[in-house]
Order: structure tokens, then sequence, then C-alpha cells
């Protein structure tokens, strides 16, 4: 069973995406990685081609122009995990963390815990800048335990949830058309 589909969105994104799929990888066979090739008229399908036959986890879709959000669609509908993350194609994980978000799902999985949403920290890191922005939630949201909105605080300016720490369990995204 596959745990976790993590869709890239890629349009003109030759020069990071072999980075990011190499980041996701070693997930191994819990890990199915959906590259989106959305239209790009650069080397992305090239790419994408060879990241799939080095692969056996990756897995390419090819579609016209849609956007980030037609491509992120075309992800959900594709999916074979049990939850779904996007990751753009310029962005790379943090192997450790990633690892151990894999060993949690999977303790959760094998527990029969139906959890909706996983809720992760994050740094974004700009090229180019040398300042990264670690986003935490430890001051808004109870750590290392499942929650309900009642458990939830209050956001500080300048603290957000971005896609970048959300995984969703697939079926949940499919209920509700999202």
């Amino acid at each position: 069973m596959t745990l976790l589909s993590i869709a890239i969105p890629s349009y003109n994104s030759e020069t990071y995406l072999h980075y990011c799929v190499h980041s996701l990888v070693v997930g191994g066979d819990q890990v199915e990685i959906l590259i989106i090739n959305d239209g790009s008229s650069d080397r992305t399908e090239e790419i994408a081609e060879s990241l799939a036959k080095d692969y056996a986890n990756v897995r390419v879709l090819h579609q016209e122009n849609k956007g980030h959000g037609g491509a992120v669609n075309t992800g959900i509908r594709e999916a074979k995990g049990k939850y779904f993350k996007v990751v753009d194609s310029d962005d790379w994980v943090d192997t450790r963390a990633y690892l151990k978000i894999l060993e949690t799902l999977t303790k959760l999985e094998e527990s029969q815990t139906k959890v909706d949403a996983f809720i992760s920290n994050f740094v974004y890191e700009k090229e180019g800048q040398s300042r990264k922005k670690a986003m935490s939630y430890e001051d808004v949201l109870p750590t290392h335990q499942l929650f309900g909105w009642n458990e939830v605080g209050s956001f500080s300016k300048g603290q957000y949830m971005m896609m970048h720490s959300l995984i969703y369990r697939t079926d949940l995204l499919r209920e509700v058309g999202l």
C-alpha cells in the first residue's frame, strides 16, 4: 500500500526538479511521487521521464498548462496514497524530518488512527537571500498529539499555514471536492 502521494506541479522548472525528486525518493515504496508536467516548454518533460525511469516510485503525468491549482487537482485525482502532499518543483525536503514524518504516518496507519491533516514545521529559504524563515506552530498547535479545532490557539502576525506544512488524507480532499 502506498502511504503518501506527493504531487510536484512542474512548469518550466528543469533547474530544480531533480533536486526536489532526489530529496523525496528516499521514502522508498511507501511514497508515490507524481510529477505533473503542466505544459512546460523547457526540458522538464525530458528530466521528469528520466527520473521516472530511474526510480520506480516516480510517475509522470503530462497535461496542457492549467496552472498550479490545475496541476494539484490532477495530482489529487491520480494519487494512490492514503495521504497527499504538494511539494513545488523548486523545493526540497530535509531527509531526517521527512523520514520521521513517514514513520509517524506509518504508526498512525498501523494503529488505525484516522487523521485528516498532518501539520509540520518548515523552513522557507529563498535562493539568493541569506535569511531563512522558520515557520513553527508550537505556540499555536498541540505538538506530538492528535487534536481538534478547539485546541488550536491564535496565530500571530506573520505566522500562517502554507502547503509546505500540510499533509492531507487523500479521501478527505476528494470528499470535499477540493
